[in-house]
């Protein structure tokens, strides 16, 4: 709840008040945080060792929010965003800090997360320099805009943070090029044909948001709309337009994701027109991408990512991997050459089919793909026989299932490699494994520039 003043040490802080302030670091989502009279102040936008003239915007009992009034001593790591919303719309928070120094932030980002969570030995950990990307810009495949009426025309984008307030963005450099082609014609297009745009306030209209994703092996692009009912009003006049200006899209979906809800997706996918699947490759095979298939959104720093996997795990031709949280089977099918038999899980069933699927399309065939968690599947698989000696996680930003965690210590596979995409809950699940494992080392792997976002490869070793 906001509040209009805050007394702390005698000292009152309203809204609007200005003071200088010094930034010693940034936080975990990429503002600058200084002190003011004891107090954390959150300034996004102002860079460590940068001297600010702060405007307090918002008051809380533990600390405050700020904007910039007045730059007054810039970082030596300060640089011209190409991007008008770095300081407005979320996904471009690092855009005004130079590229060796963002590099430098998702390093420090592993050691602040172990630091809070302490897991056993923290301090004696192997955090490793952050891997570069090979594109600072323009790497991302897939776009996901919502859909809104701004000042009276379709506008599709990002929200302000903190805010349901949509910025209409024209232009992105990370974007690949095309998927922001394909949504600013869609943009237009639903303008043109008048085709009725979401209203939160009165959970009414149709389109809510547009996912875009390009394939860089075939150039090909998917284009999934997302409504609020399956009725999408001038169907045919849309799916013509897009098919005589934007050649390139060879799949367009629908999915039905009605009312106010958090969520991106809903349960109904409906084929609209062309393929139900583009095609991407990667460590020299080809998957097939449905449009719910979750694939890195970095697909030259993928390859680093599973490569990085690879080298911690030391694979052998005798072992017998364990691929949770397998997704369509990226992992785990670029492993399978190296060892004996690769077994996945999965809890979304389409993902498990589009697993097996990129499996018999590579010729893969000591791969196997079953729908479910993995702390409910592994046990039944260990019930019916099978051994394995090898095991490779890539869960969710929430970390790995306490079950998991519990079945991970009991079984104590001694090959283990953890690809994490949240350092926070990673942390917090080290705490759980270090009794059992000793961490060699932490990889962080920057798989989107510009951004706060930062994965890591985790070797871990049984303790002796």
């Amino acid at each position: 709840m906001v509040q209009a003043r805050s007394r702390q040490h005698d000292i009152e802080v309203q809204v609007g008040d200005r003071f200088p302030l010094t930034i010693r670091r940034l936080g975990v989502n990429g503002q600058g945080i200084g002190y003011f009279k004891h107090k954390v102040c959150f300034v996004p936008g102002a860079l460590p060792h940068e001297v600010v003239v702060a405007e307090v915007t918002r008051v809380h009992p533990r600390f405050l929010e700020a904007k910039i009034h007045r730059l007054r001593k810039a970082s030596r790591d300060r640089v011209e965003p190409r991007d008008d919303y770095a300081d407005v719309a979320g996904g471009f928070e690092l855009e005004k800090l130079a590229y060796p120094a963002q590099l430098r932030f998702k390093r420090q980002v592993i050691l602040d997360s172990l630091e809070k969570f302490k897991p056993y030995g923290y301090r004696a950990y192997a955090v490793r320099p952050t891997i570069a990307a090979p594109q600072e810009y323009g790497y991302r495949n897939k776009a996901t805009f919502q859909v809104r009426i701004v000042d009276g025309h379709v506008a599709a984008g990002l929200y302000r943070a903190g805010s349901h307030d949509l910025v209409d963005i024209e232009t992105c450099a990370v974007q690949m090029p095309a998927t922001m082609k394909v949504i600013r014609t869609l943009v237009q297009l639903i303008e043109d044909l008048q085709i009725p745009v979401y209203d939160e306030e009165h959970n009414s209209g149709i389109i809510k948001t547009l996912v875009v994703r390009e394939s860089v092996a075939t150039g090909e692009i998917q284009l999934t709309l997302i409504t609020n009912t399956p009725k999408l009003p001038h169907k045919h006049q849309l799916l013509m337009a897009i098919d005589e200006k934007l050649p390139k899209v060879v799949s367009v979906m629908q999915n039905v994701n009605p009312g106010d809800t958090p969520l991106v997706w809903g349960d109904k996918m409906i084929h609209l027109a062309g393929q139900e699947y583009i095609t991407e490759s990667l460590m020299g095979l080809d998957f097939k991408l449905s449009a719910r298939s979750f694939l890195q959104l970095n697909p030259a720093q993928t390859e680093t990512l599973y490569e990085e996997a690879a080298k911690a795990l030391e694979l052998s031709p005798d072992d017998v991997l364990i691929d949770a949280y397998a997704g369509i089977g990226t992992i785990g099918l670029s492993l399978a050459n190296q060892v004996k038999e690769v077994w996945g899980m999965e809890t979304i069933p389409e993902a498990v089919n589009d697993a097996k699927q990129n499996a018999s399309l590579n010729g893969i065939t000591n791969a196997y793909y079953e729908v479910g968690s993995a702390e409910e599947v592994l046990p039944q698989w260990r019930k019916n026989g099978l051994r394995f000696d090898a095991l490779v996680v890539d869960p969710p930003r929430t970390g790995l299932d306490n079950d998991l965690i519990e079945q991970i210590i009991k079984e104590r596979p001694a090959k283990f490699a953890y690809v994490s995409c949240n350092m926070a809950s990673l942390a917090r699940n080290l705490g759980r494994l270090a009794s059992v494992y000793h961490v060699d080392y932490i990889q962080p792997v920057d798989m989107m520039p510009q951004t706060t976002r930062c994965e890591a490869v985790i070797k871990l070793s049984l303790r002796k």
